[in-house]
Parts: C-alpha cells; sequence; structure tokens
C-alpha cells in the first residue's frame, strides 16, 4: 500500500488502522510524505508502528507516489489516498482483479456496484467527458478516469517510465509525472502498452478532515492536457517502433 501524505495526521489516525485491518492481504504501508507541518510522521509512527514511512524527494504527488512505488517490496502496489475516502475494505477486490489476469486494477466509483458520497454533479459530467476524450484517444472503455484508487503487478512499473526519484528537481516548475497529473498518467500509458485493465467497483466516501484540494476547471483543464500530451507521447512511440 503506498499512501501519499501532505498534513493528514488527524486522517491517518483512522486511514492507518482501517488499512492494517485487511491482512493478510496487506502487509506492507508506506507512507510517503511531502514534508507535513502537522505531525503526519509522527502519527503515523505511533499510530501503526510497522509503517514505512518515507520523506519524497521532490515536490507534487506523483513525486511521492513514485517514491513510494520504488520502495515497495511486494508483488501488488494499492495506490490509496489519505483523506479517508477510499474504503480499504475493497482492497482484496482489487488484488483479486489482478490474480484473476488483469494486469491494471482501475477503481471506478461509475461501474455497478461503485458510487460517491462526495462528488458533485459538474464534477461528475466533467469526469463524463474526460472519460469520451481518453476512449476516443486510447481505445480504452473506462467509466471514471478521475479516480485514484488502483492496483497493478508491481513488475509493470518500468513499463510506466516515471520521472526517477533520484532527479534533480527543476529550478522552475515539475517533471512531467510529478503532480496531481500522475493518476492520468498512469491511465494513459498503462493503455499504450497494452496492458489488461479491469475496472473495480468502488465506493467514495467524503473526506474525514481537512479540505479539498480540487479546483474543479482547473483540474479538468489540466486533465485534458494531460491527455493530450500523453496521446501524442505514444504516437511518438508507436512512429519509433516502426523505424
Amino acid at each position: 500500500m503506498v499512501v501519499p501524505t501532505r498534513n493528514e495526521a488527524r486522517n491517518l489516525e483512522i486511514v492507518l488502522p482501517a488499512i492494517a485491518a485487511v491482512r493478510p492481504t496487506v502487509h506492507e504501508i508506506i507512507v510517503v510524505d511531502g514534508n507535513s507541518t502537522d505531525g503526519t510522521v509522527e502519527t503515523a509512527k505511533r499510530v501503526l508502528p510497522w509503517v514505512r514511512v518515507i520523506t519524497q524527494t521532490r515536490k507534487g504527488k506523483g513525486n511521492a507516489m513514485a517514491c513510494g512505488f520504488a520502495a515497495a517490496t511486494g508483488d501488488v502496489i494499492v495506490m490509496f489516498d489519505a483523506d479517508g475516502s477510499a474504503d480499504p475494505s475493497e482492497i482484496p477486490a482489487f488484488v483479486s482483479a489482478l490474480v484473476a489476469g488483469a494486469d491494471f486494477a482501475k477503481g471506478s466509483r461509475f461501474t455497478p456496484g461503485g458510487g460517491s458520497d462526495d462528488i458533485t454533479l459538474l464534477r461528475k459530467s466533467g469526469n463524463a467527458g474526460l472519460n469520451g476524450v481518453v476512449n476516443a484517444l486510447f481505445g480504452t472503455s473506462y467509466t471514471d478516469l478521475c479516480y485514484g484508487y488502483n492496483a497493478f503487478w508491481a513488475d509493470l512499473l518500468p513499463l510506466l517510465e516515471l520521472p526517477p526519484i533520484d532527479a534533480p528537481a527543476p529550478t522552475d516548475g515539475m517533471l512531467w509525472g510529478d503532480g496531481f497529473e500522475i493518476e492520468t498518467v498512469l491511465n494513459c500509458r498503462v493503455a499504450a502498452a497494452g496492458l489488461k485493465i479491469t475496472e473495480v467497483p468502488s465506493i467514495e466516501r467524503q473526506r474525514v478532515f481537512g479540505d479539498t484540494n480540487l479546483r474543479t476547471f482547473a483540474d479538468g483543464a489540466r486533465v485534458l492536457r494531460t491527455l493530450l500530451a500523453e496521446h501524442r507521447r505514444a504516437d511518438r512511440r508507436k512512429s519509433a517502433r516502426r523505424f
């Protein structure tokens, strides 16, 4: 389990014990902290003494995820938000999808059995539009592009080609893939690689403590730019293989 955090101390008091209770499916929890100032690291170690806590090498959710992926020792990696919106009891369903033959288990709030207590009509409509774009560009059948509860086999990491965790941070901006675009990047790259994707129904809860960092229009525009950029990347790679 890879759990990126930034000032999520209060939520970790609830989330970590809930994840740890899913045994024997969960054997390792990696909290990747982004320089929290609210005692997140201390809380994680107090609440769950066997948790692994590492500090991300640059900034951004994507870098935090990449650091966690690199540190993982298990066969399966599960991406899990620290805000309490994801249900740990669903973890076995994601793992079962992989064991049944999937390369990538994609959580979905909009496939039968899924749902959300948090999404607004505006965000739902925007997500539906972005689903249409990604499915047209990559030939996928995603029902929920903008959802970060996913799982995949750890040996697929080289195919994802995420920014090296030891690369220096640029003086201006972020490396591509280091920011919140990471989830869209992963969804695009597993599709471009021709991997088998299975959607898993998931129920999204409301964040327990704190305020969301989501910005409907700005984040939607960023996802759209990511889709177009990743499609161009996939086209360049196809052309290179022909020669």
